[in-house]
């Protein structure tokens, strides 16, 4: 029995741990997958390559505009990898991404009120990424059920999967991530999707899904996986049981051995450095792969800690660490853009790195520059074209060895123009 299995059962009982999540889609059995053996990128990519300045790496990309396109691993899904255009941790993103290329899929883990693990990319964000304001039984049972707007304070709502059982959560409706703070009414907080994104795939409803049902779905699809082990919102251990910040970091390793997922398939992640030492003294095998999650460094006072802390990392056993976008470039006196402090040192210590995220950043030639995702190089980002500038200093100077992206096909046509 998993070791997750002996805890949990003390905790709650055997009949509720060991049943089997529901394993269905809207009311239906789990669609069957297998390999997807055609990729698509779509136009994006295409179009990127058209709005880039003219010059040498423009011209490369454009060379490669009828090459035949293959799945690659440094092409890594971020919450599905359709993200851009479908509701995040969905069936439909992950077979999005996939069609576009990514080869590695990711699930943030969180938990249950009866312990099951599901993709959520927090434990609190329901009520962003879900209907369930809209849904007067279950709002009323959110750590903070919807509150209209009135005068100068905007509508809020905090509802945490640690809320709700799985069967609960499985009659939820996934939408888009974001909310209306101007709302009035539950519905009216559903909106507020950014112009840059769509509803357009939101309008059917897709099942929030179970780490399991993911696992079992992208080895059928035949790629590898990059679970994230959320940071719980609620004080642990759980309800003040046996389920301890220990026992969940097990029980999401836990939930690949009882799929008969081999360690050299699945990269661990996680932002508490914490986790990924209990990994490495508990589950040496699945920490080889295993990922430190860093934004230690998001301030000007921060960041040269963020940059000496990764010496630690590497005595530590840590052999990949992975920073936001701009923790790896900066730009030199001749407006070029050029690895960072963070990336050099990272190098220097002989740590793998992967980054986050492409695609999530709204226009690039809207005058703000590319927001947070671009800021260290905000000052020579003018247009869409530019993501493939930092694409290419992060494969050819930096030597990321993956990027997350919410639209797999950007990375994935880069990844395939240079042999990645």
């Amino acid at each position: 029995m998993a070791t997750f299995q002996k805890l949990a059962i003390l905790c709650l009982g055997a009949s509720t741990v060991l049943a089997a999540p529901g394993d269905r889609h809207h009311g239906k059995k789990t669609p069957k997958v297998s390999p997807i053996k055609q990729i698509s990128l779509g136009p994006r990519p295409y179009w990127l390559v058209d709005q880039m300045d003219e010059g040498h790496l423009k011209n490369k990309l454009a060379s490669c505009s009828e090459k035949r396109m293959k799945p690659s691993d440094w092409s890594i899904s971020h919450r599905g990898g359709g993200t851009l255009q479908f509701p995040e941790h969905t069936y439909e993103s992950i077979i999005a991404g996939t069609r576009m290329g990514a080869g590695i899929q990711e699930c943030d883990v969180t938990f249950t009120k009866d312990l099951q693990l599901v993709c959520r990319h927090a434990q609190c964000d329901l009520h962003t990424t879900t209907n369930v304001v809209a849904i007067p039984e279950l709002n009323a049972k959110c750590t903070t059920p919807f509150q209209p707007a009135s005068g100068n304070k905007p509508a809020q709502a905090k509802c945490c999967t640690s809320d709700f059982t799985l069967a609960e959560i499985k009659t939820l409706c996934a939408k888009m991530d974001a909310s209306n703070p101007q709302a009035t009414t539950p519905q009216e907080y559903l909106g507020g999707t950014p112009g840059w994104r769509t509803d357009l795939y939101a309008k059917t409803c897709s099942e929030v899904p179970t780490l399991r049902e993911f696992i079992s779905w992208v080895d059928d699809l035949g790629l590898k996986f990059t679970p994230e082990l959320k940071a719980p919102e609620v004080p642990m251990p759980f309800n003040g049981g046996n389920y301890t910040r220990e026992a969940y970091a097990q029980h999401m390793i836990d939930e690949f051995k009882a799929a008969g997922i081999k360690p050299e398939r699945v990269w661990p992640q996680s932002f508490v450095y914490e986790d990924v030492l209990y990994w490495l003294k508990a589950e040496p095998k699945w920490a080889k792969q295993a990922v430190l999650l860093d934004e230690s460094g998001d301030t000007p006072g921060t960041f040269p800690s963020a940059v000496a802390r990764l010496k630690e990392y590497k005595k530590a056993g840590v052999k990949i660490v992975a920073p936001p976008l701009p923790y790896l470039v900066t730009v030199d006196s001749r407006g070029k853009i050029v690895p960072s402090s963070y990336a050099i040192e990272a190098k220097k210590q002989k740590l793998d790195i992967v980054t986050w995220s492409l695609e999530r950043s709204g226009w690039l030639g809207d005058g703000s520059g590319g927001g947070y995702y671009f800021s260290t190089i905000a000052n020579v980002t003018n247009g869409e074209g530019d993501v493939y500038n930092l694409l290419h200093v992060l494969a050819q100077d930096v030597g990321v060895i993956g990027v997350f992206s919410d639209w797999s096909a950007t990375v994935t046509y880069y990844a395939n123009c240079f042999g990645l």
